[in-house]
């Protein structure tokens, strides 16, 4: 990761329950699931995102020297556990939904079995990789929809930080971006990295023409011309008079056009395409910028915008109408030393914030024929289910909703993977570009109903027979109310 060692990236109260349970004694094991309760941007789906940093943070979890003597001045800790913690280590088992995954509320994305210490312990930097990155990943996935293709992530400037920066480049990569701006990131993740130069370029020589030509000379076979500076017509007039003196130079440019950050995008790249067409360059790329989202893009696509390629920054790198993907991470289970599960959950009057208890799966329910999601099914980890078989599931909440499946009619996919075993990481993540096609994949089992930007339809988000028995026994269960 970006930097060496995350361990005291958490909140002190992570390490005071530690501690707690350290002085009681304790050897039970937690089940913790990491899920989220409503999906972002108004959308009817999420894309997970940012497991490889989770790894990298579980493979350097440890603490040294210099963070113990940290610890002690703050005046929390006692001796005692302070030593322990210089021999800890994660040694608990994690299963994950694999990046790039389209996913839905309610639903774990990472679960982890772990003695409670650990599972305590690695919550809140869980919760703050899975967090931004699904986040930027769901974002970008909505403006590479409405796009079409062709979206090059710009937001580094924009972004909250570097690390926003970096690791929201690699989400919106993973999403459907065809590059970025980031170098860093570029070299970090191996991904393609665009750009071509900036108003200053511009205003920097004597003549806008000067600067396209010099521009030009430089970079023959990446030779996109910024043409808003002064008068955005003019600008694609000089911009076509450069391409002709390369084309009479017998130079035959493999990537070259236009750039537009400024001004009606959708008029003005109507004109340009016209202009360009008439020079005779069809084959010119007209790119465009200026606070672009998805609702931007799909409006200038309706209204007929002749736009090649998009480069979209600050809207995306921010996810500006929704900051926060609002995952949490909730104690599911208790497993005794003897092997024994005790299932736990969280009630509260607030129906969304009610828990689902114990240890469990997803399995992902697709049309046969079409290979579209149906809906997901929670169950018990332990629970079999064959697509042979008659199937009858129902709204969690709205019990009455039932939809039945005829056996053979539908295909059946676990979502969660063994990512950590033991302690010892069982998985290779793909690298980004690879991770890109599964999700663009995953991105084609969604209905185009759950694709809309207003209003979609949701994704059914069911409990199997068994985990809904279970949870309405613990919510009505005088135990849970007990000192």
């Amino acid at each position: 990761m970006y930097y060496d060692n995350l361990t005291l990236l958490t909140d002190l109260y992570e390490i005071t329950m530690m501690q707690g349970y350290y002085e009681s004694g304790s050897q039970e094991t937690a089940v913790f699931d990491m899920f989220y309760r409503k999906n972002p941007c108004g959308g009817a789906y999420a894309v997970a995102c940012g497991l490889q940093q989770v790894i990298e943070y579980i493979k350097g979890l440890h603490f040294e020297d210099k963070d113990i003597e940290y610890l002690r001045s703050t005046g929390f800790f006692r001796d005692d556990f302070l030593e322990y913690l210089k021999g800890f280590r994660f040694t608990g088992d994690i299963y994950a939904v694999p990046e790039g995954t389209v996913v839905f509320p309610m639903e774990p994305l990472v679960k982890v079995v772990a003695p409670i210490m650990q599972a305590q312990l690695v919550e809140t930097a869980i919760l703050t990789i899975i967090n931004h990155q699904s986040l930027i990943a769901t974002k970008a996935a909505r403006v590479v929809q409405e796009a079409g293709g062709g979206v090059m992530e710009f937001g580094l400037r924009r972004a909250q930080g570097p690390d926003a920066g970096i690791y929201g480049a690699r989400a919106a990569v993973v999403a459907g971006c065809i590059g970025t701006s980031n170098v860093l990131a570029g070299q970090m993740f191996d991904i393609p990295v665009k750009g071509t130069h900036a108003h200053s370029w511009i205003m920097s020589f004597k003549t806008e023409l000067e600067a396209f030509r010099t521009y030009a000379r430089l970079y023959p076979d990446n030779c996109i011309l910024l043409v808003d500076t002064y008068d955005t017509i003019g600008g694609i007039r000089h911009a076509i008079q450069v391409f002709q003196e390369m084309r009479d130079a017998g130079i035959e440019s493999k990537f070259y056009g236009i750039r537009l950050d400024s001004g009606d995008l959708a008029y003005l790249t109507k004109k340009a395409r016209k202009m360009l067409d008439e020079a005779g360059f069809p084959k010119a790329v007209i790119s465009a910028s200026s606070d672009l989202d998805e609702y931007l893009i799909n409006s200038l696509q309706v209204q007929g915008a002749k736009i090649t390629s998009w480069g979209v920054g600050t809207n995306l790198i921010t996810s500006n109408d929704w900051p926060s993907f609002g995952g949490v991470y909730k104690l599911a289970s208790i497993i005794t030393p003897d092997g024994v599960e005790h299932p736990k959950i969280k009630k509260s009057e607030n129906i969304v914030k009610v828990t689902n208890p114990g240890n469990k799966k997803i399995l992902r329910l697709y049309d046969k024929e079409e290979h579209k999601i149906k809906a997901d099914l929670i169950t018990l980890a332990g629970e079999n289910f064959s697509s042979e078989d008659d199937l009858t599931i129902f709204d969690p909440v709205s019990t009455w909703k039932k939809t039945f499946l005829p056996g053979g009619t539908y295909e059946i996919r676990e979502l969660m993977i063994p990512v950590f075993r033991a302690g010892e990481c069982v998985y290779e993540s793909p690298k980004v570009m690879e991770l890109q096609k599964y999700c663009a994949a995953e991105k084609e089992t969604l209905w185009a109903e759950s694709k809309r930007l207003i209003n979609p339809q949701e994704v059914h988000v069911d409990l199997s027979d068994r985990l809904y028995d279970l949870k309405q026994a613990l919510l009505h269960s005088v135990d849970t109310f007990k000192d």
